[in-house]
């Protein structure tokens, strides 16, 4: 997708990030779809965790690591990222891009279907101060229902690609995806738990707050 003129105004305001630059091109290298959350983005993930003084997060899709790294220059205190991620082989190069940016000691990869760790986590009474949803479309409804389980006292959820590139605004698209989020974002802007908002920029973002 094309960014708009206003975005690229913006994200070329901001000079290069060398360690992001890094997992980009580690990305392409390795095959991997260029899906990584946008930059402007990025820096947002970074912002609500330094501003909620979240110690823990939860991230769905690793891909090449790039989202985590923003999660985890947030983070204060304890520093956990616990990231689910469905491909060995993108996590393994996530681990290995986040061991070199310094935070080997304050990330944990579960690899699999992620209602699975999910479910994982449940039981195990973990809790977490913010998470990013950025995994597989047709299950957000149930990720969110997850993370909200998952959730210490005001906790942040944060949800990528709410447009899909613009399928999700045009009616002539009817696939399981495209209805998913459909459902996905009408769910989020009348669920009572949340106090939630979505941002139109690049290709749309949540962020909720748990009441």
């Amino acid at each position: 997708m094309t960014n708009s003129l206003e975005e690229q105004y913006v994200d070329g305001l901001y000079a290069p990030d060398p360690e992001l630059e890094r997992i980009v091109q580690r990305i392409k290298e390795h095959g991997m779809p260029a899906i990584s959350v946008e930059d402007g983005y990025g820096r947002l993930l970074t912002m609500l965790g330094r501003m909620s003084r979240a110690e823990r997060a939860l991230e769905l899709g690793a891909l090449g690591g790039y989202s985590g790294l923003c999660l985890l220059r947030g983070l204060t205190g304890e520093k956990k990222l616990i990231s689910l991620e469905l491909k060995e082989d993108y996590a393994r190069v996530a681990e290995q891009n986040l061991i070199e940016a310094g935070y080997g000691d304050h990330i944990e990869y579960r690899i699999g279907a992620a209602l699975d760790s999910l479910a994982d986590l449940v039981s195990e009474g973990q809790r977490f101060d913010l998470f990013f949803i950025d995994a597989d479309k047709e299950n957000y409804t149930r990720y969110l229902e997850y993370c909200i389980q998952l959730a210490s006292s005001g906790a942040i959820i944060v949800v990528d690609n709410l447009f899909l590139r613009g399928r999700t605004l045009d009616k002539a698209k009817q696939g399981p995806s495209v209805q998913a989020i459909r459902k996905f974002n009408a769910m989020l802007a009348q669920d009572e738990r949340l106090e939630t908002t979505m941002l139109p920029a690049y290709d749309g973002l949540a962020i909720a707050i748990v009441r």
